[in-house]
């Protein structure tokens, strides 16, 4: 499989070339562009989170520890919420994701399990679309769609890394197709990835209803 290196390089690179095409030709602002390039990196590495490696593991909780908090923050404005319970959140969203989520994560996860598939991307979308606030759908949508392009550009760059291609014929290798997918052999693990799916879905056609009625 693609090193962490590399899907980072990739991601990266990938995340630049977005936030550039969302400014010019699609017409976003600047920061929305910036903002774009930034949560399209960060995609391209959410899926080695169920990583068996421990310093990527630690990077991306860390980072996601940071970053998550700070998409709620126009929501919680919006809320009316105060300066210091924003604080307060974002010191509690940090502990809980850096500490008892990546606790979890690592009891219920395997590596390539549904983590690295194709609905694990929707949700990540779906969360970025959620969490962050804009009475501009279009900036909801550009970000959701960019941490889903980043997260695709990961299991593409899994299967590309699981074909041998030394040799007159390429090989697949015993990972092969394991990135790439809608489901795993695990029925439980399936379950509980598209209930996920459905329920963010749900939140995403109630936030819907709720800009058209214009509440």
């Amino acid at each position: 499989m693609a090193g962490f290196r590399t899907h980072i390089t990739v991601s990266g690179a990938l995340g630049f070339v977005y936030g550039g095409c969302a400014v010019q030709p699609l017409g976003f602002s600047t920061e929305a562009g910036v903002l774009a390039a930034g949560v399209t990196a960060v995609g391209g590495m959410l899926p080695d989170l169920d990583s068996d490696s421990g310093v990527p593991v630690r990077e991306m909780f860390g980072l996601a520890a940071a970053v998550l908090p700070l998409l709620f923050m126009r929501r919680l404005i919006h809320a009316g919420v105060s300066p210091e319970g924003i604080l307060a959140a974002f010191l509690f969203g940090y502990v809980f994701i850096r500490y008892a989520l990546s606790t979890v994560f690592k009891q219920f996860t395997v590596h390539r399990g549904m983590f690295h598939s194709i609905p694990a991307m929707l949700i990540a979308g779906l969360c970025v679309y959620l969490a962050y606030h804009s009475p501009d759908r279009g900036v909801r949508l550009l970000l959701a769609c960019g941490v889903m392009a980043g997260f695709l550009s990961h299991l593409v760059l899994d299967e590309v890394y699981s074909v041998d291609w030394r040799g007159i014929k390429p090989k697949l290798k015993a990972s092969a197709g394991t990135a790439l997918k809608l489901a795993s052999p695990s029925f439980g693990a399936t379950a509980v990835c598209y209930l996920i799916l459905g329920g963010l879905a749900y939140l995403a056609y109630l936030d819907y209803q709720k800009v058209a009625a214009g509440l």
